[in-house]
């Protein structure tokens, strides 16, 4: 479903015949069609290649083209991402795929704009390369979001694609926002409020990563009276509150001015778009933009209480007002998209004479009103009572331009606060006007005193103008014709000039520059160009750059100075002739970056006079232009040894010289202006021992030239060419400034049409051969021999891989005649095809470029062949056309006979990569090479080691490569059959053991395949997990035992490492790299640098790892293992007498000793995991280990992740071991339960006082046995007593290795099962549980234990316990005389279970007096209970009561319990709870109590 196919016939209207182009066969009826026609969607499309390889290609958008294909393929991998259990990727995957084909609908409705278009196209082509990455699939290189066909395009644009397309970007989410409304406590504050309410901002922006974060903080207001119940009629502005909202805004930049952004985005201007501009200039002004903003703050007053008690309560009203004294209307703004008003009212602050309001406000006044117009501000108090009136108390007012033309500075103004208290004094402005207005301001020449107040209004003001200005010099330049005495001062002052001010006002001041040309060249000519020049390289300013296209536009639309060329040459040549003049190169230096814009003012100026004139002086011109640019030449020609003023001179000239080209192309023919710029680039110096900056500069001098319209031209291309490729020659000859190099071949080739036949290019392909393809081959070589970094892979850059798509472009470009003209050239033909072909063996290499550049790597495939088509069928290689003596020495060469040991193992790598190309022919055909190269080699040295290692060390660097198949674990299988039906082969064999040896190899071989294959499927797998872990277990074991690589070993070694410290399993990481330091020694021996290690002593990197080793301990909680090599290192240390390494190693081994003491380890559970059936991988099929968990991991937790890791496997139910089925099946089958660890180092657990966090640690470290049990019941099972029949069958599991150690499990090397008697069994369980009673009592005693509660519950459990028939059940089983009759072999183990009954007693006992000290009131009835089991349980032991208790204790010897000698039926007496408190209580330190022995005499009493 999908396919393009050719429809051949339409039967019968209803179905139709197809010819499928895919596979070229006809599917056809005679007389019926075989799909039915409704079912048929037509296209258009274009067929190229007519006949059998014709290809069909859609005419639909080759967008929507190449997403149906690649939903296709993504389609069939997406399911298998589901089968990996890849699930992350599988649902995003999902998400992405989806996202597309909504947006193919859209492209393919065909109903969007143009700019909506090219939206969805770019974020369709995002997640097409987005899925293609995460897939592993090609790079797909575009161009305008469409593929491009690689062989319609030059390979050097090609290459810039690729390069493009693998750069990554981050989208970003948009936010939406919403509106937020505020409530109090008794009113909502509704949206409709907002028609009433003031609410300046404040934007504080945060940048992070292109997300705008702005923190808006409004102020809200609302009309209304006082808060008196009876409100008044008359309204005013109150505060109300205040919030912050965080909101999230993402913006899009619309290129353009306004009018261009309103055609190309109507929709966007359709639903009342506000139109806000920038407070203050914005970055580009453009000419007869008019703007006249006056922005006003009311800042804050200071009022008198104006004989009141209280304050009062102020309100300003502000009014502009013109020259006539009437009010302006209109002209008062108080934001963006509010419509105009006549006045402002400021909010009221209740009661206060000193409010601030920080108000800002707009005044758009127009520049003819400007003159004369003032801002008045009258203060009103405003009463909270029943009238509610606004008594006028003051008013303040400000000019907003003086006598002089200057407008009010910027700044903030404290202005005098008038007194007046009747509106109509304000309605004549004459009156008040003669006032002074500000406190330091006076207006002309009042010299009226200020009266002493000290009431002020402050406000401040900032002018937004095109036309006005603040600043007398300017304006006295601009007015020049009302002063023309002052032009030569105005002239001077212009530099002194602010840079914004004279940008503001650009158009006006170029138009006063030439006009002040006109008026007198001769007089000010030289003044007007330093100025104009001062102009121009402000504008190079990156304050000001944005201000270039002011200029362009005045150049083309304003400019007027038709004979203002004329001097501009005169002077401009003036200064270029007087470069050797040292007192003026600074001048010159500024005189030269401003050329550009001289030469554009020039052009324009001539094509002014050309127009008015109809073409005048159009000789005299060209003459002059001549004369300037022989200067520019004998300039450039002049040499300097080093860094000086000259070259500085030269260098400035050449940076923008060819922003000239395009203003002369203007005037003169296009061969012309090549000609003049080959002569000038041809004038330069050829040294290259010069001054490196001005070598560089020249460079990119010819770069931009190489990028500027005159070389697209291929007539001027072709006169450019040869200085272009000369100095490019210079360059790569001395390997200088390679990156510019690369960037201007590339570009060169970029106008090279492929194949073209043009007479033109053909003879550019000449030139170029002849220059650069051999200095461009020894580059490539150059750059792909560099040393590279350590561990690191060839590849080449980005300007390296330039150098490689120019010499694919070259070779492309060149016929068989430029081959032939080259091989008979004065270079050696020889080292011709030497350097070629070198340059084409390395870059084939793999590693060469990013895997997903596949379209790179088919063209220098193709270029590859190409060449060794035409070496091949060169005449001289021809065997037919050989005489016979001839051929037969020629034939001869390629016979190599005993020369293969030459190849040998050089070749082994290369045809091991052969073999792993997924065809069976091919593989075939590679094995007979394998046996001859065995041969030769068993023939040369009598064994294969050679052979051997080589096999080993490539076969390893493939697999890690991810090289390989299931079927090419079997490849070498193959070999072994084959000495057996080729008795050839047998017969060359030289030595008896060469079958045997060779077998042996192979075998060796083959397991090394099925490890590295399993190893590398399990690194695909995206988290760390145990697989990953036992697998790189497995092959680094192989290779230390069977293979003896200690390289490769040492490398597995630090792989494993860095996946323990990914699963942060540190103590397995410190056991892991443990085995490297162990084949390391205290020696000076140097070592070479090795994966991260640098070139050291042996004793520096054994040292560097004991320290990494005690830190992975340490953060494992290993800290014994720590302890032990603090004490190796420090050995070291002292005998080197190292004193302050010695110190700080003791410290660090006293802080692990304090580790030990005081803080809590978890003691992890063990469990037992079985792998049976052949679907397991190689390292684990049909075996079973031993695994520590992960801490607080219970067996539930840890059969559900080992089910998550192995999401096939079937869980096994039963502990049984399992039948020959299980183990042949072709399944999964996983068998876990916990085992008990056997501790090796009984000694520290039995003896008493050592504290449990010491034993804890010997109780799961260190272990080399596991136990399991599993009761079952043999013979006659007895319903009343289980205990008779009941049997246990123990297997203890023996590791190969001890845990913990390098993985966190282990197989099983041994197991022993034996079964234990119901006696037996007793005896143990009596004894597990004695021992914990002791180990809770002492903890209890020591005070170790924080909370009772475990030795609450197992007193309560033992007693009740034995109470319920426990113990007592034994007694039934084991003590009646038919059993001891039965087995007297049993009779010592009868006697120790009654010794050790009757110690579970004592050790009760003494427990309860223990328990009764430390028990708190409210577990006193339960301790009360427990007493009196305990008596029953006594009782049913026969054991007599006791009346009471004396207790003797020592500090001599370990702690022991009380030995009863004779027993009474006396409950346990308040004395001997007593004498348990004195020992309980007896020291304050736990090592006291910990070192105590307690013997307790029982006195009995009969009653």
């Amino acid at each position: 479903i999908g396919d393009t196919v050719q429809i051949l016939e339409k039967c019968d209207g209803e179905r139709v015949v197809f010819f499928c182009l895919f596979f070229f066969y006809i599917l056809c009826f005679i007389f019926q069609g075989i799909f039915p026609s409704n079912y048929i969607h037509l296209k258009n499309a274009c067929v190229k290649n007519k006949g059998q390889f014709e290809m069909v290609i859609p005419t639909e958008d080759s967008v929507i083209t190449e997403m149906t294909s690649t939903l296709r393929d993504w389609g069939t991998m997406w399911k298998q991402l589901y089968v990996r259990n890849e699930g992350d990727l599988f649902h995003r995957l999902w998400h992405i795929m989806n996202e597309i084909l909504d947006l193919r609908r859209q492209v393919l409705v065909g109903h969007l704009t143009h700019d909506r278009m090219k939206d969805v196209k770019r974020h369709i082509t995002a997640r097409l390369d987005w899925g293609n990455e995460q897939l592993g699939l090609d790079l797909v290189p575009r161009k305008e979001y469409a593929m491009v066909d690689p062989e319609e395009i030059s390979i050097t644009e090609l290459y810039r694609l690729v390069c493009d397309c693998s750069t990554q970007y981050i989208c970003y989410e948009i936010s939406c926002c919403s509106f937020v409304h505020l409530t109090s406590s008794t009113q909502a504050f509704h949206h409709t409020d907002l028609d009433c309410c003031l609410c300046p901002f404040c934007v504080f922006k945060r940048q992070f990563h292109g997300l705008c974060i702005k923190y808006i903080f409004c102020l809200a207001g609302r009309m209304g009276a006082g808060e008196k119940k009876n409100a008044c009629n008359v309204q005013y502005r109150r505060p109300f509150g205040c919030a912050v909202l965080s909101l999230a805004v993402s913006l899009q930049l619309l290129h353009g001015d306004l009018e261009q952004i309103r055609r190309e985005y109507t929709s966007r201007f359709t639903h009342g778009v506000s139109i806000t501009r920038k407070l203050g200039f914005s970055n580009i002004i453009m000419p007869g933009e008019m703007r006249n903003d006056l922005y006003i703050t009311v800042e804050r007053g200071e009022f008198e209480k104006g004989g009141k008690s209280v304050a009062r309560n102020v309100e300003v009203t502000m009014h502009v007002v013109d020259s006539s004294g009437q009010i302006l209307k209109d002209f008062i703004s108080f934001g963006s998209g509010e419509p105009p008003a006549s006045e402002y009212h400021s909010f009221v602050l209740y009661h206060n004479n000193g409010p601030r309001w920080s108000e800002l406000l707009k005044l758009p006044i127009p520049v003819d009103k400007f003159r004369g117009a003032h801002i008045r501000c009258e203060f009103r108090h405003c009463s909270t009572k029943e009238k509610g009136e606004k008594k006028l108390f003051g008013f303040s007012f400000m000019p907003l331009m003086q006598e002089n033309g200057r407008t009010l500075p910027d700044g903030t103004h404290e202005l005098i606060v008038h007194k007046c208290e009747e509106n109509t004094n304000l309605q004549d402005s004459g009156r008040y006007l003669k006032l002074p207005f500000s406190k330091g301001i006076f207006l002309g020449n009042n010299s009226q005193a200020i009266k002493t107040t000290k009431e002020s209004f402050w406000i401040t003001s900032f002018l937004c103008s095109t036309k006005l200005t603040q600043n007398g010099d300017m304006l006295d330049l601009l007015k020049w014709r009302t002063h023309p005495d002052k032009i030569a001062g105005c002239l001077s002052k212009l530099k002194e000039i602010d840079g914004s001010e004279i940008v503001k006002f650009l158009q006006d001041t170029l138009d006063t520059l030439f006009g002040i040309l006109d008026e007198n060249s001769q007089k000010y000519g030289s003044k007007v160009f330093d100025c104009l020049v001062h102009i121009i390289n402000l504008l190079q300013d990156s304050k000001f750059h944005h201000f270039k296209p002011v200029m362009d536009t005045y150049i083309e639309s304003h400019f007027a100075g038709a004979l203002a060329y004329r001097d501009l040459i005169k002077v401009l040549k003036w200064h270029i002739d007087r470069v050797t003049e040292v007192e003026l190169h600074e001048h010159i230096q500024e005189v030269l970056k401003a050329q550009e814009y001289i030469f554009k003012y020039i052009v324009q100026s001539r094509r002014l006079f050309s127009i008015a004139t109809g073409g005048q002086n159009e000789e005299e011109f060209r003459c002059c232009i001549q004369e300037l640019l022989m200067s520019v030449r004998f300039f450039l020609s002049q040499e300097s040894k080093g860094a000086s003023a000259l070259s500085q001179l030269q260098a400035v000239f050449l940076s923008s010289f060819p922003s000239v080209y395009s203003e002369l192309l203007k005037l003169f023919d296009v061969r012309e202006v090549a000609n003049l710029v080959h002569d000038a680039l041809g004038s330069l110096p050829t040294v290259m021992h010069g001054d490196e900056s001005l070598q560089a500069v020249k460079l990119q001098s010819i770069g931009k030239t190489v990028e500027s319209h005159l070389y697209t031209n291929p007539d001027s291309r072709y006169i450019l060419l040869p200085v272009v490729l000369h100095h490019l020659h210079m360059h790569l000859q001395e390997q200088k400034d390679l990156i510019m190099c690369a960037r201007i071949l590339s570009n060169i080739f970029c106008l090279i049409k492929k194949n073209s036949s043009e007479k033109s290019v053909l003879e550019e392909i000449d030139v170029i051969v002849n220059s650069l393809l051999d200095i461009l081959l020894r580059t490539i070589l150059e750059i792909t021999s560099r040393p590279q970094p350590s561990g690191s892979a060839m590849r080449l850059q980005f300007q390296d891989g330039e150098f490689v798509s120019c010499l694919l472009s070259l070779l492309r470009q060149m016929t068989d005649r430029h081959y032939q003209q080259h091989m008979t050239s004065s270079f050696p033909s020889k080292d011709f095809l030497l350097q070629i072909f070198t340059v084409f063996r390395i870059l084939i290499r793999p590693e060469m470029f990013p895997k997903d550049w596949t379209v790179m790597r088919l063209v220098i495939w193709d270029s590859y062949f190409f060449l060794a088509v035409i070496f091949i069928n060169q005449l001289c290689l021809q065997l037919e056309m050989f005489t016979p003596s001839k051929k037969k020495k020629f034939v001869f060469i390629f016979i190599l006979g005993e020369h293969k040991l030459h190849f040998i193992p050089a070749l082994i790598g290369p045809f091991l990569e052969v073999t792993l190309i997924p065809q069976p022919d091919l593989r075939n055909v590679m094995i007979p090479i394998f046996h001859d190269m065995m041969d030769w080699e068993q023939r040369r040295s009598g064994n294969f080691k050679q052979v051997e290692a080589k096999l080993i060390d490539k076969l390893d660097s493939l697999m890690s490569e991810g090289k390989g198949d299931e079927t090419y674990r079997e490849l070498f299988n193959s070999i072994i059959p084959l000495f057996g039906p080729y008795p050839s082969l047998l017969k060359k064999i030289e030595r008896e053991t060469w079958r045997e040896s060779g077998v042996s190899l192979i075998a060796t071989v083959t397991r090394l395949m099925e490890r590295l294959l399993d190893y590398r499927d399990c690194m695909k797998m995206g988290e760390v997990d145990g697989k990953k872990i036992g697998c790189t277990v497995s092959l680094l074991n192989f290779y230390k035992t069977e293979l003896n690589k200690e390289e490769m070993y040492i490398r597995y070694i630090h792989k494993l490492y860095d996946l323990h410290l990914k699963a942060q399993n540190f103590t397995e990481a410190a056991y892991t790299l443990l085995l490297y330091d162990e084949l390391l020694e205290w020696s000076d021996r140097p070592l070479r640098e090795f994966l991260t290690y640098p070139m050291q002593t042996e004793w520096q990197r054994k040292e560097c790892l004991h320290l990494t080793i005690i830190q992975n301990f340490d953060r494992g909680k290993c800290w014994e293992n720590g302890i032990i090599l603090c004490r190796k290192i420090a050995e070291q240390y002292e005998s080197y007498y190292d004193y302050r390494n010695l110190s700080k190693m003791r410290m660090m081994e006293a802080s692990l000793y304090d580790k030990i003491m005081d803080q809590q380890r978890l003691e992890p559970e063990f469990f037992r995991v079985g792998f049976y059936g052949k679907k397991f991988p190689f390292f684990l099929r049909n075996k079973e280990f031993v695994c520590r968990g992960h801490d607080y991991e219970r067996l539930e937790a840890f059969q559900q992740r080992m089910l998550n890791e192995f999401p096939h496997a079937i869980a096994m139910q039963h502990a049984n071991q399992p039948d020959e089925t299980i183990f042949q099946a072709e399944a999964q089958y996983l068998q876990i339960y916990a085992v008990t660890p056997i501790p090796e180092n009984q000694e520290v657990l039995q003896r008493d006082g050592i504290p449990n966090n010491i034993k804890s640690f010997y109780k799961v470290n260190h272990i080399w046995r596991f136990r399991y049990d599993r009761p079952f019941h043999k013979g006659t099972k007895d319903k009343e007593n289980e205990f008779k029949s009941l049997w246990v069958e123990r297997t203890t599991l023996i590791l190969v290795q001890s845990l913990p150690g390098i993985s966190r499990w282990f197989e099983v090397e041994k197991r022993e099962v034996v079964e234990m008697s119901p006696l037996e069994n007793a005896i143990e369980v009596l004894e597990n549980k004695n021992q914990q009673l002791r180990t809770l009592i002492s903890q209890c005693q020591t005070r170790q234990m924080q909370n009772i509660n475990p030795l609450t519950m197992c007193l309560n459990g033992v007693i009740d316990a034995a109470v319920n028939g426990g113990v007592a059940r034994y007694q039934e089983a084991f003590f009646i005389k038919e059993y001891i009759l039965n087995h007297p072999e049993d009779g010592e183990k009868i006697t120790r279970l009654r010794e050790l009954m009757l110690e579970q007693a004592q050790i009760l006992e003494f427990g309860l007096a223990v328990h009764e000290k430390v028990v708190p009131q409210d577990m006193r009835p339960l301790h009360k209970k427990l007493v009196d089991q305990f008596f029953v349980m006594k009782s049913s032991l026969g054991i007599p009561v006791v009346n009471h208790f004396v207790f003797h204790y020592s500090y001599n010897s370990p702690l022991s319990y009380p030995a009863v000698n004779r027993y009474s039926s006396s409950s346990l007496s308040s004395q001997a709870s007593a004498e348990v408190s004195n020992i309980t209580g007896q020291s304050e330190s736990s090592d006291e109590v910990f070192n105590m022995q307690v013997h307790v005499f029982v006195i009995l009493q009969t009653e």
